[in-house]
């Protein structure tokens, strides 16, 4: 019944699975108010990882094809006679691991340019993150600017823009679909935990101690975001 997806289509992965698995759906093989296999019985069948599975999920659920049930599994509603998938960003995955790749590898640069008035700028985001999670407020104004300062360390201006650009990413439909169940109160004294390691690690200079907590930063997130939400 599901094809194991062809290496020559250029479109993001997750399009691919869901459009597939829409396919399915308007051809009847999955009847309205049934259950989908699980996910890792997805991802077997088509030959793809299971995040790359969660995100097309994820934007059948947008596209009102699929119904997810905490704890029950991901039952259809129809084919969703809406905007395809293409118009839903780029996959929230891929753009995690490129953050890794750029905001891991500036940190060395970051260490070596910092200046006192730029590590005031990234401790000032990381005490408002602090003061937003206590007030019960949004926390990612301050997430971003914390970011961006840290960029800014490095003293490069095409890599503090596309730090930027990357960190917009969350602003697409398929980030907010993530971030509406893991942007908990938890998950973001998580995140400033973090953020405070990669603080320290800079103010002291030591460049491995801040590629690192970045690196674990983000890929921490990449968790909080996917998490069990959609896994079976």
């Amino acid at each position: 019944m599901i094809e194991q997806l062809k290496g020559a289509d250029t479109r993001r992965l997750y399009h691919q699975i869901a459009d597939q698995l829409r396919d399915l759906i308007r051809q009847g093989h999955y009847d309205i108010g049934s259950r989908l296999p699980p996910e890792r019985e997805l991802a077997q069948q088509l030959g793809v990882s299971r995040p790359s599975v969660r995100e097309a999920l994820i934007a059948l659920e947008i596209a009102g094809c699929v119904e997810v049930r905490m704890g029950a599994g991901i039952y259809v509603r129809g084919s969703g006679e809406v905007a395809e998938t293409a118009g839903l960003g780029e996959s929230p995955l891929e753009l995690m691991q490129a953050r890794v790749v750029l905001e891991g590898g500036l940190m060395p640069q970051a260490c070596a340019r910092a200046t006192p008035e730029g590590l005031a700028a990234v401790r000032a985001a990381v005490d408002d993150m602090r003061d937003a999670i206590a007030a019960g407020r949004s926390a990612l104004d301050a997430d971003r600017r914390f970011h961006q300062a840290v960029a800014a360390l490095a003293g490069n201006s095409v890599v503090e823009r596309l730090v930027g650009e990357l960190f917009n990413g969350r602003y697409s439909p398929m980030s907010l679909q993530l971030s509406a169940l893991a942007d908990t109160h938890q998950n973001w004294e998580d995140a400033l935990r973090e953020h405070e390691r990669v603080l320290l690690a800079l103010e002291a200079n030591d460049p491995l101690a801040a590629q690192a907590a970045m690196r674990a930063h983000l890929f921490n997130a990449q968790d909080r975001w996917a998490g069990n939400r959609l896994k079976g």
